[in-house]
């Protein structure tokens, strides 16, 4: 029988879980949502045995199918034991995000029963963690637009060559608006010089020249560059040989306008001349 690439789109209700399973679908992927864990190993034989017509499957799982907790465990494990290889996409994103976005669709949380949004969200946060610690991928949306969205997932998915690309999704972050998520590696640039604190260079972000080499033309951040380059530049091979395909990389200084702003552009035009697909995200740009 023929080899089948699984992909379980797991996650928080309002994280983006219908958006992401349209840009697999687009992908050529067989999709499914609201699929029963009880029926995978059965859907598994019957695609093996559609002589090639079916290769690529992706199902939505999460706490809408009331037996889902209980069940995928066990099923999990079973199909791994078999020698099939899961990839569990886990989708999630900030309470503030999504109790926004709940109330601009004006759907009611699963979990709410007669509590708030919030609540509802905190309990589902709580119950899906063992889960969450399963992942192969976790993917935090709080920051992303729809478009952004399918543009990551396309991004994870895409048979781009032979060899998949590592793809690098580049944050940076202000430590007052909260940390993200999603990354696997995090790095405080707070050290650095501070372009705040010069009055010509405050009302600029760290995409001006002027703040740019105020940040970078010193020692300390000459020699930190290195360092840190030469960290990642050693990590992406390990986490290709474990299968890994995709790194979030999260670099923050205090309001992520400047410092990491900078740090990430200078990451972002080193690492595109690799082999990898570089993507850059500036959260807290224009927040203040």
């Amino acid at each position: 029988m023929q080899s089948i690439k699984i992909v379980i789109l797991t996650g928080l209700s309002g994280s983006g879980k219908s958006t992401a399973i349209r840009a697999l679908e687009d992908l050529d992927f067989f999709c499914v949502d609201n699929f029963p864990p009880v029926l995978l190993p059965k859907f598994i034989e019957l695609c093996k045995a559609s002589s090639g017509e079916i290769s690529k499957i992706a199902m939505v799982m999460d706490i809408r199918e009331r037996a889902f907790l209980k069940e995928y465990p066990d099923i999990f494990k079973g199909l791994k034991k078999k020698g099939e290889k899961i990839d569990i996409l886990f989708l999630e994103s900030s309470d503030e995000a999504l109790v926004r976005r709940f109330k601009e669709t004006r759907r009611q949380h699963p979990l709410a029963e007669k509590g708030s949004v919030l609540e509802g969200i905190k309990r589902e946060r709580g119950k899906l963690s063992d889960l969450r610690m399963l992942a192969s991928e976790i993917l935090d949306t709080s920051s992303l637009t729809v478009h952004q969205l399918r543009e990551v997932i396309t991004q994870l998915f895409s048979k781009v060559s032979n060899k998949k690309k590592m793809s690098i999704t580049l944050t940076s972050f202000g430590y007052k608006f909260g940390i993200p998520y999603d990354t696997d590696l995090m790095m405080d640039v707070r050290f650095l010089p501070n372009p705040f604190f010069v009055s010509d260079l405050r009302d600029l972000s760290g995409n001006d020249k002027s703040v740019q080499n105020y940040v970078m033309k010193n020692k300390v951040a000459e020699n930190f560059q290195k360092k840190f380059l030469s960290l990642i530049n050693f990590l992406i091979p390990q986490y290709k040989k474990e299968g890994k395909t995709y790194l979030a990389i999260g670099v923050g200084c205090t309001g992520g306008q400047h410092r990491s702003v900078v740090v990430i552009n200078s990451l972002e035009k080193i690492l595109s001349k690799k082999d990898c697909q570089v993507r850059v995200v500036h959260r807290d740009l224009g927040k203040g």
